[in-house]
């Protein structure tokens, strides 16, 4: 796994060995920031089930003014550590460690974000409650986006009733990422 594109382009970064997490492949991972790119310049970003802190690493690589990291995995938090000092992010990173409801609700009143992506485990149905917390804690910039990976059947028609636009969705040969909105 590497930064695929902008001012850390090809630096490695670490995984989590063993099945805790699930990396984005680095093609499926090139494609999604070729769909956003024009959207990360001074953006701020926050990486939800974070890894190994790689999305954000690439968003922050690509031009994001910062980006946060929650995690609650010892294993996934000291890789995301190790891969912010390796890619010299220190001063634009800033790692979350705890649950992922727990850490969204800190950060209400704190910040608000101009791309957020979920990564969670996928048929742990994860997705409801975490959308939920972010349109209650008001964490999404006025034209900000969510993007969500998830498993290519995983069902996304209850975001309409947490306050969500699909924007769109890309699907991919097993997973797909689905871009929400705030529902005008």
């Amino acid at each position: 796994m590497r930064v695929i594109s902008g001012t850390r382009k090809r630096l490695q970064l670490h995984t989590v060995s063993g099945m805790h997490t699930r990396p984005t492949q680095d093609r499926i991972k090139e494609t999604l920031f070729n769909m956003i790119q024009n959207d990360l310049c001074d953006a701020q970003f926050l990486d939800v089930f974070a890894g190994s802190g790689q999305m954000g690493i690439e968003a922050l690589s690509r031009g994001a003014a910062c980006a946060y990291f929650i995690e609650n995995n010892k294993l996934a938090l000291d890789c995301i550590h190790h891969n912010i000092t390796h890619t010299r992010f220190d001063d634009e990173a800033f790692v979350l460690p705890g649950d992922v409801i727990y850490e969204l609700r800190n950060l209400e009143g704190r910040m608000q974000f101009d791309i957020i992506f979920i990564d969670p485990p996928y048929h742990g149905g994860y997705e409801h409650d975490v959308l939920e917390t972010i349109a209650q804690c008001d964490l999404l910039a006025e034209d900000g986006y969510v993007i969500v990976e998830a498993d290519l059947h995983t069902d996304f028609t209850f975001v309409t009733d947490l306050g969500y636009q699909i924007l769109n969705e890309k699907d991919y040969k097993t997973n797909k990422h689905v871009f929400l909105a705030k529902d005008e």
